[in-house]
């Protein structure tokens, strides 16, 4: 039962004693699960609304079943003073239809400003870039790195890729590629399972020595496995996210989707993506996230050199989980625990991620017997693509709840701005 935006009464036994208004919602053969947290997305306002805004993104993830997003700073100015926090933040109370949190991006320069914030409550955590991706938020300062680390009181999210064997590997490649066009599938050679475990070992050595609360953004290789430990996420002060594209992908896939998957860190092998899989299971990776990034289709079709990284991906990650436990790889359980209870227990989100009495009304019902098929008609991502367009799922998103309020439903989105910030 709820009751102004909560969850008021859960019970075994059909509730009799309601209100005469009450709406009745018949679940019969339909899954009900919490509302999925996406701790990882980027939706690319402000400044780059010409390939995604606030409204488009939180549309396409409310379709999809995701009711809580986590937006990273790398936009137009970069989310790395208070004053583009405040704006974003502004924004997005008139433009998000889901939940939303948005992270601060530390530079070279501005750890001042970022560990001021750190008990204002604006902020879900710090985001920092050991590799340079879209935005170029490259933190290369060690004392800065240090301080952060020895200092932070909350959640660091770290993209680990090694830049200067990234470079190193960039210039052979356009060395062999000077008379002819690079393919796609390159780009796990240059950045390479190398890059990223001496990266992914330099934080992870790096929160051991401080005690830090460190989490690794969208892991990608077998061998950053092996830095990680199995466990309770309430236990743990070392993370790491995957996300579904990385255990949907594989480097074969270049040859069909080319520029398409191209996203930092690359999509590896076979190998690589199976041990991803393993990992879930045994409690060794914590969280999916989906690293939404959007690009115009034009980008990404220009040859791989000029071609940015990143795909949009929001609308259907928990499709791809569910069809990845309905193929026995991962159990629903599972896909609900590292979508919606551990994202919230690790960023810290109050009332939300599970469902119990008192906690937000954020739900989601799936069915299970019935298909869905990714085309250009039901695509909303502003966009307007998906690596997975043809593919069709065995489940479908019925209706997405945020805050007790239905925004999508039977196919269709009901536009109204009832995300809440964290």
């Amino acid at each position: 039962m709820v009751e102004d935006n909560r969850i008021k009464r859960i019970s075994e036994a059909q509730i009799t004693d309601l209100p005469s208004d009450t709406e009745i919602i018949n679940c019969e053969n339909l899954l009900l699960i919490p509302g999925v947290i996406d701790s990882h997305v980027h939706f690319r306002q402000p400044g780059l609304e010409y390939k995604a805004d606030m409204s488009s993104e939180s549309a396409a993830a409310c379709a999809g079943g995701v009711t809580t997003v986590l937006d990273m700073p790398n936009t137009l100015p970069t989310t790395t003073t208070r004053a583009a926090l405040e704006e974003k933040i502004r924004l997005a109370r008139t433009s998000m239809l889901c939940n939303y949190g948005f992270f601060f991006g530390i530079t070279n320069t501005n750890l001042e400003e970022a560990l001021r914030l750190s008990d204002s409550g604006l902020i879900c955590g710090y985001k920092i870039f050991f590799g340079a991706s879209t935005g170029n938020m490259l933190v290369d300062n060690i004392q800065t790195i240090e301080r952060l680390f020895a200092e932070s009181p909350l959640v660091i999210t770290a993209h680990c890729e090694d830049e200067a064997r990234i470079r190193n590997n960039t210039k052979i490649y356009q060395d062999i590629y000077l008379s002819k066009p690079a393919p796609a599938s390159v780009h796990p050679l240059i950045r390479d399972a190398e890059a990223c475990y001496l990266s992914s070992s330099f934080a992870v050595a790096m929160a051991k020595r401080h005690n830090t609360r460190l989490n690794i953004a969208h892991i990608t290789t077998k061998r950053e496995l092996a830095l990680l430990e199995a466990g309770n996420i309430t236990t743990k002060s070392i993370t790491a996210e995957v996300t579904p594209s990385h255990l949907l992908f594989t480097d074969k896939d270049y040859a069909d989707k080319s520029n398409l998957i191209k996203c930092n860190p690359a999509i590896k092998s076979e190998e690589d993506r199976d041990a991803l899989r393993k990992a879930l299971k045994d409690k060794v990776i914590d969280l999916i996230a989906t690293d939404h990034a959007p690009h115009l289709l034009e980008e990404k079709q220009k040859p791989y050199f000029g071609s940015p990284s990143g795909m949009p991906s929001i609308q259907h990650s928990l499709l791809v989980m569910l069809e990845l436990a309905a193929q026995g790889i991962i159990t629903q359980e599972e896909v609900v625990e590292k979508m919606c209870h551990n994202p919230a227990l690790r960023f810290s989100i109050k009332g939300r991620g599970f469902i119990k009495e008192g906690y937000f009304a954020d739900l989601v019902l799936v069915n299970p017997q019935k298909q869905t098929s990714v085309t250009e008609d039901n695509i909303l991502y502003k966009c307007h693509w998906s690596p997975l367009m043809q593919t069709t799922f065995s489940h479908s998103v019925e209706q997405t709840f945020v805050n007790g309020n239905c925004v999508f439903g039977n196919g269709n989105l009901i536009r109204s701005s009832c995300g809440m910030r964290i």
